[in-house]
């Protein structure tokens, strides 16, 4: 088969067939083809995209390129959860030991942060002691003793992904619904659960800038989840403000606790509901309503809070710092930034407090950069909120080990925006619901 004649025809917006589809995938991942040639193919992809079933095909093929997780040993429907990436989104944290705690298994893979965007492998390694190199065979025995675990991905899961993302982010075509849907559900299903419920966010601390975009990737991950026989339903949620108060790993944490704790704050909690309800509803085969309630009864009861703690000891965790969050890394020094006049915030720019965040310590600029658990910001003020000149709109906590910057205070003070009127209404948190059956926009 000829790469060359492969490239045309996407060039000229001919549907490829899938033999040509694993021909490139397959040389590409064993070196065979050159990253020239595939560059040009990616981009031709770029401007003429992949159709429903190429879409699948390619995600297929990348699937399969190294290793799966056989989750059949571990009784019942197993669920996962998956978020596009956000600032301050410590869901994953709270909603697998609240699903657990219901009864429905979840065997998670996840990753670590880079850039604005935290990682849930990051912010769960701020706790002494907790440990996420398991092997696949204890980390299927720890679901089927403790309904959860929680690991980093496997080096040889969709290693064609890896390869191809690597390639995309320096040729300037990530920005493709196809693309994107196939790299994330390829990983998603390698990791073997029987059902999964996506978050896609969009706003300005998210990939996707309009609510058109975020439902076309979310029904094209669907489509993609039932051509591959798996359960797979989307929320699309506001990410155009920090989810709750904390960016921070070990500030997260905390924040964590006090949710699973049945406080924190209203944003978070409720997101982690909805996205435990799909995952409840899925794996006990009840309705939405009824998992609504279990999910709510779990936090109030404590159980999952339980579960957070067992499983957190199961993988080597120290609990002590979850009895007493004090204990955990916190900032030798912090700073208040105030309010500049009074009024109401009408905007907050999460991306830029994201990169704030990052340079303060609590993210990576490259993969090889080094977190300071304990730094990152503690937001004070949401969008909609009333404030006075001078009153606190966040709190730094500083790095100690990184030199402060000073310029960060003024640029987490540019983040805000304060209007003297007060916003008509309040921001929404779920914009839309996407299933194989119908979109519902709210």
């Amino acid at each position: 088969m000829n790469f060359q004649n492969i490239i045309m025809k996407k060039r000229n917006g001919i549907e490829l067939e899938d033999n040509e589809i694993r021909f490139f995938v397959n040389g590409y991942t064993n070196g065979e083809i050159p990253d020239y040639q595939v560059s040009a193919l990616l981009m031709a992809v770029y401007f003429n995209g992949l159709n429903e079933r190429e879409t699948l095909s390619l995600t297929k093929e990348m699937l399969y390129s190294g290793e799966t997780v056989d989750l059949s040993a571990i009784e019942g429907i197993k669920v996962d959860k998956h978020s596009t990436g956000g600032v301050g989104d410590t869901t994953s944290m709270i909603v697998a030991p609240l699903v657990a705690s219901c009864g429905v298994p979840v065997a998670k893979m996840s990753g670590r942060g880079l850039g604005h965007t935290g990682g849930t492998i990051d912010k769960l390694e701020s706790i002494p002691g907790f440990k996420v190199e398991l092997s696949i065979a204890d980390f299927i025995e720890q679901v089927k003793q403790h309904k959860l675990a929680l690991i980093g991905q496997t080096g040889n899961l969709a290693p064609a992904d890896k390869k191809l993302y690597a390639l995309r982010d320096v040729t300037a075509t990530v920005e493709n619904i196809s693309l994107i849907a196939s790299s994330i559900m390829s990983k998603k299903l390698a990791a073997g659960s029987d059902a999964i419920v996506l978050d896609v966010k969009i706003g300005h601390g998210a990939f996707m800038q309009t609510l058109d975009e975020a439902v076309e990737l979310a029904k094209t991950m669907v489509e993609i989840g039932g051509g591959m026989n798996r359960k797979v339903v989307a929320l699309v949620t506001n990410m155009d403000q920090p989810l709750g108060f904390a960016i921070g790993n070990a500030l997260e944490v905390k924040e964590a606790l006090q949710v699973l704790g049945g406080k924190g704050p209203s944003d978070l909690k409720e997101l982690c509901l909805r996205l435990s309800s799909e995952m409840i509803s899925f794996g006990l085969k009840i309705d939405s309503v009824s998992a609504r309630k279990k999910a709510e009864e779990s936090l109030d009861s404590g159980k999952a809070l339980a579960k957070f703690f067992d499983f957190i000891e199961a993988q080597g965790g120290d609990i002590d710092y979850l009895k007493n969050p004090s204990k955990l890394p916190s900032s030798e020094k912090t700073i208040d930034v105030v309010s500049p006049k009074t009024g109401y915030i009408k905007g907050i720019n999460a991306l830029e407090l994201g990169y704030c965040a990052m340079s303060l310590g609590a993210g990576r600029e490259k993969k090889t950069s080094k977190l300071d658990y304990a730094s990152g910001i503690l937001l004070n003020a949401k969008n909609g909120d009333f404030v006075a000149k001078d009153q606190i709109l966040a709190k730094l906590h500083l790095s100690n080990s990184l030199e402060y910057d000073s310029e960060i205070e003024s640029r987490v003070l540019d983040s805000f925006l304060i209007d003297s009127d007060k916003p008509d209404s309040s921001t929404k948190l779920v914009l839309a619901r996407v299933s194989e059956y119908s979109t519902d926009y709210y």
